[in-house]
């Protein structure tokens, strides 16, 4: 699994120094960052073949909730597209867990339904659903992609 994340890294690193390196185009960024959310899918793809989703989760919304996140829930603009995190919020890819106490899928639910008022060690809270407006069914979809990080 250590080897997934430094390969997303280095693909995430790669990306970020070309479109740096091609003097600020509006369209080789977003393509960069298409990329690199591309990227991170793939990977959480085949993380979530190695994590045994909970009952009634299914690798449809795995799929739904990546979608999502780095588009309409907006989750990547302080996540980081690759999940890995910012100075505004926690990574997500790696096995420390801030502001819940572990993997657990209810508890993912529950986080990004009520937000995060108060962060532990990031600046900003986390406003309900990260400020989207989102359906249960789009929050619990959120929650399987974030599980398989």
């Amino acid at each position: 699994m250590l080897s997934r994340n430094w390969q997303a890294m280095a693909v995430a690193g790669l990306t970020a120094f070309a479109v740096a390196c091609g003097g600020g185009d509006q369209a080789a960024s977003e393509t960069g960052m298409a990329e690199q959310a591309e990227a991170a899918g793939a990977e959480s793809e085949t993380m979530a073949q190695d994590v045994e989703l909970p009952e009634g989760v299914t690798m449809e919304m795995v799929t739904q909730g990546r979608q999502l996140f780095s588009g309409q829930g907006g989750c990547h603009a302080c996540h980081n597209p690759n999940a890995t995190g910012t100075q505004l919020a926690p990574d997500l890819t790696d096995d420390q867990w801030i502001n819940i106490s572990g993997p657990n899928y209810d508890e993912i639910v529950a986080l990004i339904k009520s937000g995060v008022p108060q962060p532990v060690e990031h600046p900003g809270p986390m406003p309900p659903m990260g400020g989207a407006n989102l359906s249960d069914a789009q929050v619990d979809a959120l929650a399987a992609y974030i599980l398989t990080l």
